[in-house]
């Protein structure tokens, strides 16, 4: 499955506006506040329904603007696709349509022929520096991208999740009989083992490239990523047991304390937890070999290289790992590249790769000289 181009209509800071991707690489470059961000973000968008940079889609269209659509336009092999996502404001009201080869669909992640999407951008060192809130979000994303069905596992351990400690609320009122938490603990525990294998499987997927990718990019030492559960029972009567043990204390704070949504992921260099040891620099190159260790267990397990995106990746990255990024997106697959400079990107002048001009919300295509 590959991008074969997106259009834009008032999306961000274009009227309207279309770019054509290339098989392999794709350098989009112009000074800074042209719109690169915004075209990457706008390819994002068209494949997965959603942005990677804000929640609230009313920032996406157009200052003046009443709607937005994006169209993604795909081949897979010879036959061509489309994906579509419209979203505007009528009256008070937000409406989104999203269709698939013209056929409206609830959400662009339950379409088969939706292209994988990897981003990098500057803000995602949160996935490293952040809450552990963003971490286990990822992480379920992996899940879902790697398995698909076994996205419904995420979703029943909330919903039963949600049961249990609207119960544990009305208990700490005062309200409702212990004895009616048995069947959720049960339930609860079915799940949380479920999704606790899901999240453990991906992450021992990633290990082993995760490491030889940083490696690659020249990171100094050891580098490693854990999956830390909280819960450590292994079977479901274990589970139970240790939720009960926990009640006092759900019953106190009221809700459940203890259960994969408190887990953790762990990414460490030299032992040493990278969120709290670990430089700006470092965090940012961990971040890229995560990301690029992902997209090698999704085309090793499902036979489908994600479509990388990437802004402002090179331009904080010396000489050598610019190199040794370009080899590594080179091994296959499609990528973005956003920047300011057409020297930060080894190899940006060779004729296999497509270059677009972005300037005052138009975007062209540079054809090489012969």
């Amino acid at each position: 499955m590959r991008v074969v181009s997106v259009q834009m209509r008032d999306f961000r800071t274009y009227a309207r506006a279309e770019a054509g991707l290339g098989e392999g690489l794709t350098v989009v470059h112009g000074p800074n506040g042209a719109g690169k961000s915004n075209l990457l973000e706008a390819l994002y968008f068209g494949c997965t329904g959603r942005s990677p940079r804000t929640s609230n889609e009313r920032e996406l269209i157009r200052f003046g603007a009443q709607a937005t659509r994006v169209v993604v336009c795909l081949s897979e092999g010879a036959r061509p696709h489309e994906l579509s996502v419209g979203y505007g404001i009528a009256g008070t009201r937000a409406v989104k349509r999203v269709t698939s080869d013209g056929a409206p669909v609830e959400q662009l992640v339950d379409v088969e022929q939706r292209p994988l999407v990897s981003v990098f951008a500057p803000d995602r060192l949160e996935l490293i520096k952040g809450a552990p809130a963003v971490r286990r979000a990822h992480l379920d994303q992996l899940v879902a991208a790697i398995w698909p069905l076994r996205a419904a596992d995420r979703r029943a351990y909330g919903r039963v999740l949600a049961q249990r400690n609207a119960l544990v609320g009305r208990l700490r009122a005062g309200v409702g009989s212990r004895a009616a938490l048995t069947a959720w603990d049960r339930e609860l525990a079915a799940k949380a083992l479920a999704l606790r294998a899901n999240r453990a499987a991906a992450v021992e997927l990633v290990r082993a490239p995760f490491a030889d990718r940083a490696a690659r990019l020249g990171a100094s030492g050891e580098v490693s990523v854990e999956y830390r559960p909280r819960a450590r029972a292994r079977d479901e009567d274990e589970f139970v047991a240790e939720l009960h043990e926990r009640l006092p204390a759900d019953l106190e704070r009221g809700y459940s304390g203890y259960g994969p949504h408190r887990d953790e992921l762990a990414f460490l260099r030299e032992e040493r937890e990278l969120r709290s040891y670990g430089s700006q620099g470092e965090q940012r190159l961990l971040l890229l070999a995560l990301l690029l260790a992902e997209r090698a267990a999704l085309a090793g397990e499902r036979g489908r290289t994600p479509l990388m995106l990437l802004d402002d990746v090179m331009s904080e990255l010396d000489q050598e790992r610019r190199e040794l990024l370009a080899e590594e997106l080179a091994a296959g697959g499609q990528s973005v590249i956003a920047t300011t400079e057409l020297a930060h990107v080894p190899g940006a002048s060779d004729a296999r790769v497509t270059r677009l001009r972005v300037s005052s919300g138009a975007i062209l295509r540079e054809v090489m000289a012969a």
